[in-house]
Parts: structure tokens; sequence; C-alpha cells
């Protein structure tokens, strides 16, 4: 049935209208993490991606904890409790200012908390939990080796037991948070299969030297962990899991959180670019009225337009308990793919300055260089979604 009711004014920054897609709540998500953002890191955040560090992490923890982000689509122990989708929309928001503070909220939730909240004990959960989702206790998750990445299961980091007790012997790379975490999720080999370990990080033979000289995920804390005899009780494995199916689900909490986020480093990018290019003036008419600019933002909102929509629906799914890994990776590909290459057009577009840490570009831009790589690299999630399509493993 047709309708003359006048059409509301079109957003030339939401042109498709997704902004309709979200519920009252989701709305208040989105604004109350945009306002912190806003307030208290967009002023900043700049600065300390040029100086390589976040001023008062901590402090910043307590605030996103204060906000309800920390874990926050975990049920109980002091977790908000929301769906996957709100999460997702926290994501993104969090991303538009910088990956480095998404990085910081997914490690904390997605793979520290809820390595504890899917596996471990009650008592493991009561002493971390409430903590950590107030943001009064940082985490961080060791799995990555400095030779082993894609193919966890060669890892070479070892518990073995000693009496009643276990004790821990190797090194994990490139672990966000780690020289600042009160508690460490490892995952290590024994003679049962992997297991994961809650270790805290006051413990005699752990220690945590961060990684410098990083051009990508300057404003987040990367660390090396070393793990030299590090004697632990026997409580302090995770007791519900063996096997790389415990590590890998937390992998796919935070792959979900990664195929919001990179949206948001798209929209950040591509909103830029529109405002710049209609102040910049060349030849005697704003840039924004060239053809080949028109060009490069239509096809910039084209691709963000379709990864909000593929991450919109995924979430759907997960708060329906029906999405699969290989829909994350699906999910996870695009999104970080094309979010990379709207930031990369979105600098020639702002030309010269898209190099300045003035605009945000420059900064996503090399920040998904990081993304694209963690939580599995363009060429595994491939490889996941290739052996889905002809049922045939290419792995090895």
């Amino acid at each position: 049935m047709s309708t003359t009711a006048p059409l509301p004014p079109l957003d030339p920054q939401d042109i498709a209208g997704l902004n309709e897609l979200l519920t009252e709540d989701e709305k208040a998500v989105a604004d109350s993490v945009r306002r912190l953002c806003a307030d208290r890191i967009d002023p900043y955040i700049g600065e300390w991606f040029e100086r390589g560090e976040i001023p008062d992490i901590r402090g910043l923890a307590k605030e996103l904890g204060e906000l309800g982000v920390l874990g926050m689509h975990l049920e109980g122990y002091g977790c908000a409790g929301m769906s996957a989708t709100q999460y997702g929309i926290a994501c993104l928001e969090l991303e538009a200012t910088d990956s480095g503070l998404r990085s910081l909220v997914s490690v904390q939730g997605s793979l520290a908390m809820f390595a504890i909240w899917k596996w471990g004990s009650e008592e493991q959960k009561q002493q971390w939990l409430p903590r950590m989702a107030a943001g009064e206790a940082i985490g961080c998750f060791g799995l990555t080796e400095p030779d082993v990445g894609s193919d966890p299961a060669s890892m070479r980091t070892r518990a073995r037991r000693d009496g009643s007790d276990w004790v821990l012997d190797g090194r994990k790379m490139w672990i966000t948070n780690g020289s600042v975490a009160d508690v460490a999720v490892v995952w290590a080999q024994t003679d049962e299969g992997v297991r994961g370990f809650v270790v805290p990080t006051d413990t005699p033979g752990f220690s945590a030297p961060e990684i410098k000289h990083k051009l990508s995920l300057r404003a987040s804390v990367t660390s090396e962990l070393v793990l030299d005899g590090v004697r632990l009780p026997a409580d302090a494995v995770l007791p519900e899991v063996t096997g790389l199916k415990g590590p890998l689900s937390c992998l796919n909490e935070a792959r979900f959180g990664i195929v919001w986020g990179a949206v948001g480093a798209a929209r950040s990018c591509l909103q830029a670019a529109q405002s710049y290019a209609a102040e910049r003036t060349q030849f005697g008419k704003p840039i924004s009225a060239f053809q080949l600019t028109q060009q490069k933002l239509v096809d910039m909102n084209l691709e963000y337009t379709k990864a909000l929509l593929l991450a919109f629906h995924l979430g759907k799914r997960k708060d329906a308990g029906t999405l699969r890994p290989e829909q994350i990776s699906l999910g996870k590909l695009n999104n970080v793919r094309e979010a990379l290459q709207i930031c990369r057009t979105a600098r020639t577009i702002l030309g010269a300055n898209g190099i300045s840490l003035e605009y945000p570009v420059i900064r996503h831009m090399t920040n998904l260089e990081s993304v694209l790589t963690y939580e599995g690299t363009s060429e595994m999630h491939t490889l996941i979604l290739g052996q889905a399509m002809t049922g045939q493993s290419a792995f090895r």
C-alpha cells in the first residue's frame, strides 16, 4: 500500500537509515559509550597514540567498569548481562575512538573474563569476575607464542604436575594488557592435553615485559609473558575444559566483537573524509564536488553499510543462539578487510593531512593492520570458510 506521508529527512552520514534498526536499549548503549569516549578519550587519543601509552590505564578501566562494558555480555558476578548485539554496538563505539581501547575491553571481557566465566570453578569466578567487571582488576589472555600463532596446537608452554601443584614454563607473545594485568589466563600443554590456568601476575616466576617500537595499536599495552617455574596450586587450573576447545571458544567471543569494532573504525574514517571533502577547496570549489571524490565516498559508504548490516545479522544470530564459528569468520574476514580499505581510501581524500594525527585516519589505518592479523589472520579465516564451502581442509 502506498502512502503520501512525507519521508523523514535523509541523514548524509546514514544513507541507508541503519540507525532505525536499533532498539531503544541499543541506542542507549551506543549513546553512553559514545559520550564516555567523547569526554574522556577522544580529545587525547592522538597524543596517547603518538606517545605510545595510555596514562592512568587503571583509572580508565574503572571508568569502563562503571559504565558496565567489561564482560557486559556475561551473566552474574557483577556483569551487566546485556545482549550480544548490545555488546557489539559498544565495541563499534569503542573502536570508533581507537582499536586499542576496544582491544582493552575485548581482552578483558571476551577473553580473560569469558574463559573464567565459561570454564572456571565457582571459586575462580567469585574471586576474579566481580573485580574484573568493575575494572578493579585487569586481565590478559596468554595463547600466542613467539613461534606459534595460527597453530595453537603446537604451543610449547608446558604445565607439569609436581605433587599437588602445577609448574608452568614457557613464553607468550603479543599479549594485550599483559604488563598491567592482575591475572593472566594462560594456556599450556599438559599430559592431559591443553589446559587453561588462572595465574595471578604477582606469582613468583611470572613477568610481563612490555613490547615497544610498535607502529600500530600504540594506545594499547602489548607484552610478552615469561613463565619461569611458575608454581600454582591445584585449583589454579580451569576445571571445565581440556583441549583447544577452551581457548578457541574464547577467541570466537573476541572475534565477534571485532566484527563490530572494525565497523566503528570505518565509520570514523568515513565521517572524517566526508567532513574534510566538504571543507577542502581546490580549483575554486570543495573537493566533494568532484566526481572522483564522490565515487570514493560512495564506495566507502557502500562497504560500510554492508559491513554494518552483516554485523547486525550476526548479532541477532548470536542472541538467538544460532551463530556458528564459520559465520564469525565470515564477519571478521569481511569487516576488517573492508574497514581497512575504507581507511586507506579516506587517507587519499585527506591527501597529505591523511598522515597527520590531527585527524583519526592514519591512526585507524595502522591499527587495523594489527586487527587484520590478531584473533585469526585473513588467511586462516579464508581457509575456515573454504573448508565450510568445499568440505576440504587446506590447513595442513
